[in-house]
């Protein structure tokens, strides 16, 4: 008797091949037979008119604080996600001097949005080694499996002290102590090492985070480190084409050392077919021998603008300044006063720098996101559009805007991937050889940033919703957010549908797939701040065989194990 029977779904096994129907039996936390499966089971699922896919890999989340108090890892359980890898971006809580706990945090919360306070109650630092940290991953209860990556800002911040700021270039002695703390976190688990070279990435204080303008000797020591290990992903967030250079050396890191390097690429507004030349370049790179590889989103990469949010238009007008201390349902009453709405209304003179002028007077590239969201609006339906047919200015439709659903409207406002008001760069990004879906920043940017849902609207938008330019197949889709997010890790136990691989299963109800309108949330210890967003059409979540979700709710089991290294297929 099997410990699990799944019947006559329609099958999307994550090899990108084509779906069929059948069975699905499992054992343990195993797949050991798909097609016709006869005989019994201790228990029986119905997927009659259903998808049946492996479980989502999201292989690029911060969920590094988080994992220590919340053993779902929402909103990424809730998107049908069974492995998540966290420690992105080169931040993250290991390893760390005593001492330099809160600057951590600090970093954390300046570089990636999550509250301070929530870390600071949330984790109780009963580590200073990177493997010390994995050990205290390792004694928490979770439902989904969770893997992490050594991060440079916290690695050049324990061997260079303060110097990891104000020295870019490392001494030898330097890069020796992080290559082997690098290697020390891979051998005791660590799916990889990340870091940053984006000047969007900054202190609290405003400086560019540890290692930004790392040397390449700082660069290849590390990966020389983790070619001792043997395995290992290079990680990095990166103003690609804007340090000259980079392509370069991380073909030749990769080359040289046999390393996989990551990287994210979105498309720019103020180049915007330069994607493809990079795209090109990784071709010709991989085509010589590299493994240099981008990660793209399936949607835009921007900001959600909100009253209880870490931004809106508003927020440094003078006459907002005085209401904003308010009870929020105080506030907006305020707000809605007609003296209080003409002066905080009233033009700014003050003078903006670029930045701020873009942030705060966008116009041309914000929207009423709405609920059902619209992630793909038309050009004509920005703000500085929709003023000139409407006869009202583009601060009143945004006013109006934050105060629609109780004070809860969002103003989507897509900075990236979004030059041309449509979603063709990530159609065609996605469909390159040499890209990982990726993305979703879980866990992070939670008072800004809600792109968690990727991997439900990936499904639900591109396969079947999709209306203003081409869709792509279910089964592309699938194999993209599970073996092929995976493989990059080394993670050949999971991803697909066939026997011997883990029983991480998801059970969609394709027609009702759909993603609801991010909110705010107050969940986080200390009643800490995050946007959330939920979905539909999950009928059931299975983890290591075992169901963890059913239609949306959690059932209480709790399967899910911190993932230490790379993962060979069970047969």
């Amino acid at each position: 008797m099997h410990d699990l029977i799944i019947r006559g779904g329609s099958i999307v096994d994550g090899t990108g091949s084509q779906a069929y129907s059948g069975d699905i039996a499992v054992d343990s936390d195993q797949i050991v037979q798909v097609g016709e499966v006869d005989g019994a089971a201790r228990q029986e699922i119905d997927a009659q008119g259903l998808l049946v896919t492996p479980g989502w890999v999201d292989i690029h989340t911060h969920y590094d604080g988080q994992a220590m108090w919340d053993p779902y890892l929402t909103p990424s359980s809730w998107h049908g996600c069974t492995s998540v890898v966290m420690g992105n971006c080169g931040v993250g809580f290991a390893p760390v001097t005593p001492g330099n706990e809160d600057w951590l945090i600090e970093l954390m919360e300046s570089v990636e949005d999550i509250p301070g306070s929530a870390l600071s109650e949330g984790l109780d630092w009963r580590w200073q080694s990177f493997p010390e940290y994995l050990d205290a991953l390792e004694t928490q209860d979770r439902a989904i499996d969770i893997g992490t990556q050594v991060p440079h800002c916290a690695v050049r911040a324990y061997v260079m002290g303060e110097r990891c700021l104000s020295e870019p270039i490392a001494n030898p002695e330097d890069i020796e102590s992080m290559s082997k703390i690098v290697e020390e976190g891979l051998n005791a688990g660590a799916l990889g090492f990340s870091t940053s070279r984006t000047v969007v990435h900054r202190t609290k204080s405003g400086e560019e985070v540890p290692g930004t303008f790392a040397g390449e000797n700082e660069l290849y020591g590390i990966a020389e480190g983790m070619q001792r290990s043997g395995h290992g992903v290079f990680q990095m967030a990166s103003d690609l084409g804007e340090q000259d250079g980079d392509l370069r050396w991380m073909s030749e890191l990769s080359k040289n050392y046999g390393v996989p390097v990551s990287v994210n690429l979105f498309q720019n507004d103020g180049r915007p077919t330069q994607y493809r030349e990079i795209l090109q370049k990784m071709r010709s790179a991989n085509q010589s021998g590299a493994q240099v590889f981008a990660q793209v989103s399936g949607r835009t990469a921007g900001l959600l603008l909100c009253l209880d949010g870490t931004m809106h238009p508003f927020m440094s007008k003078p006459a907002y300044r005085e209401i904003r201390h308010l009870p929020k349902a105080e506030r907006i009453r305020k707000m809605r006063e007609p003296e209080i709405r003409r002066a905080i209304l009233k033009p700014d003179e003050r003078r903006l720098s670029v930045q701020q002028k873009l942030y705060l007077e966008g116009w041309h590239k914000m929207f009423r996101l709405g609920d059902p969201p619209n992630y793909e609006p038309s050009q004509s339906e920005c703000f500085e559009e929709r003023a000139k047919t409407e006869g009202v200015t583009p601060e009143e439709l945004a006013y109006d805007t934050l105060l629609e659903f109780d004070g809860n409207g969002l103003i989507y406002f897509p900075l990236l991937n979004y030059a041309n008001y449509n979603f063709e760069p990530s159609y065609e990004m996605m469909q390159s050889p040499d890209i990982h879906f990726g993305g979703s920043d879980g866990g992070a940017h939670c008072g800004a940033i809600c792109d968690v849902s990727l991997p439900t609207f990936n499904l639900a938008y591109w396969s079947r919703d999709r209306d203003k330019g081409s869709r792509l197949p279910i089964e592309f889709i699938v194999h993209k957010q599970t073996m092929g997010t995976a493989s990059l890790h080394g993670l050949h136990d999971r991803g697909c549908l066939k026997p011997g691989y883990l029983a991480d299963i998801n059970l969609i109800d394709f027609e009702q797939l759909n993603v609801a309108a991010p909110k705010m949330a107050f969940d986080l210890p200390t009643d800490a701040r995050r946007l959330i967003q939920k979905a539909s059409g999950y009928h059931a979540t299975v983890k290591s065989g075992e169901v963890i979700f059913r239609d949306g709710e959690p059932t209480g089991k709790l399967p899910g194990n911190l993932i230490r290294g790379p993962q060979g297929l069970n047969q």
